[in-house]
């Protein structure tokens, strides 16, 4: 009797810790995958963009005058990002804001260096070189992300 209600205990426990195991895994979609989402939204909003090898598209509005970041470089930025429904998540544009470019989406490492200090970029990242499959606060998971970006100072 002892072992069917230790059993029986054992399995309820369990049973009730189930709900709180989840899968971490997730799949990530392919740059390729949103290619078209990336270009289609690039022509109905006007823009003229160039593809870069990783996959992210860009468009320099101001190549500025100053040094270029690398990634081992502090900027200062105002910036906007959106979702491509036009949902902006987060903007930055009075006080720039500063951050080693170590410590923000590998779509801003690869695409901060493509100007120069004083310039203007405008950014469509695959979801893999934002937030990919987990998105991240208002982010939803997968979501291709837009971004205008003033580069104000290079450190």
């Amino acid at each position: 009797m002892k072992k069917i209600a230790l059993f029986l205990s054992v399995s309820f426990i369990l049973l009730l810790n189930s709900g709180c195991l989840k899968d971490d895994s997730c799949n990530a979609k392919t740059v390729e995958s949103e290619q078209a989402a990336i270009v289609n939204y690039a022509l109905a909003n006007g823009m003229t963009t160039t593809a870069h090898s990783s996959g992210l598209h860009y468009q320099v509005i101001n190549a500025g005058s100053g040094p270029a970041p690398t990634i081992n470089s502090t900027v200062s930025v105002r910036y906007t990002g959106k979702l491509l429904s036009g949902t902006i998540f987060d903007s930055q544009t009075g006080t720039p804001i500063t951050f080693p470019l170590t410590q923000v989406i590998q779509g801003w490492q690869i695409g901060m260096p493509l100007i120069q200090e004083g310039g203007t970029i405008k950014l469509i990242l695959p979801s893999s070189l934002a937030y990919g499959c987990t998105g991240y606060g208002s982010i939803p998971p997968d979501a291709i992300l837009y971004f205008e970006i003033e580069l104000v100072d290079v450190q």
